[in-house]
């Protein structure tokens, strides 16, 4: 019987930033006071960042007349056309198999 590969953990990639002595010195500062490495803070705080970045990319936020028109289109939705009706009848038929 074949033995298992042993799974080797990714290795960490580098990641470099120029910046000005004073920002570095706040983030030194603020690393400090949460009792983290420079590196485990900057890691910590750009990972939150993105989460955050990407969640509100991909968030739908609607304001006033299209928040309204959604909202109407929700609760009176149209009747189905003929493609409509075709797809729901092709989805039913492919079910059954």
């Amino acid at each position: 019987m074949p033995q298992a590969r042993p799974v080797r953990a990714k290795k960490p990639e580098r990641l470099e930033a120029r910046i000005a002595p004073e920002k570095k010195r706040l983030i030194e500062r603020a690393a400090e006071l949460e009792g983290l490495s420079m590196t485990d803070f900057m890691v910590s705080k750009l990972g939150a960042a993105a989460i955050e970045t990407i969640r509100d990319f991909e968030t739908l936020r609607l304001q006033d007349e299209s928040r309204a028109v959604f909202v109407a289109a929700l609760l009176n939705p149209p009747e189905p056309n003929e493609a409509a009706k075709r797809a729901v009848a092709l989805y039913k038929e492919q079910m059954a198999l």
